[in-house]
């Protein structure tokens, strides 16, 4: 049985309702996603993909997906979208502009925003969806939790093995 994953969190006090927590150009608040996403931003997209679309999309494949897209040069269109998503669900405002224009122009700055924006509003995209299964502490939550861990391990040697073979073509 899996633990429902709230959506509706309210913005932090002090926060004005409707708009980001944080700007868009505020990437040092966070300085280790700031690297994180500026050398593999493929990363980032998957964990704020993975909590955004409440676990429908794990981390690894949103993040694959994402690193595909980008070889061809046109990852912000799948982005995008999720930057849209997440706005709709905390009734955020399109700022500075249009989501696309955004994730066309600033991918990395957009990616850090909607990750400092997931973590101000109480989730922790560097855990992803069991982030919230944790905080319950049962113990099919535990146990969901470890085999999350595992796929994750999994997939991040997938992506090792993926840019090795990159690498030799």
């Amino acid at each position: 049985m899996q633990v429902p994953m709230p959506m509706a969190q309210f913005p932090p006090a002090g926060a004005v309702p409707g708009q980001w927590t944080t700007g868009l150009c505020g990437c040092f608040e966070d300085p280790s996603n700031c690297v994180i996403t500026c050398c593999c931003p493929c990363i980032t997209f998957g964990q704020n993909a993975e909590i955004i679309d409440r676990g429908a999309t794990s981390c690894g494949g949103g993040g694959l997906i994402y690193y595909l897209l980008a070889y061809f040069g046109v990852a912000c269109l799948y982005s995008c979208s999720y930057r849209t998503k997440l706005r709709g669900l905390h009734s955020l405002q399109e700022d500075p502009c249009a989501d696309c224009l955004v994730h066309w122009c600033c991918a990395c700055c957009a990616l850090c925003q909607e990750y400092r924006e997931l973590k101000n509003r109480g989730f922790d995209p560097s855990v992803g969806k069991t982030s919230f299964e944790i905080k319950s502490r049962s113990p099919v939550c535990f146990f969901t939790y470890h085999i999350s861990l595992a796929k994750l391990i999994w997939v991040k040697n997938l992506y090792y093995l993926l840019l090795l073979h990159v690498s030799q073509c």
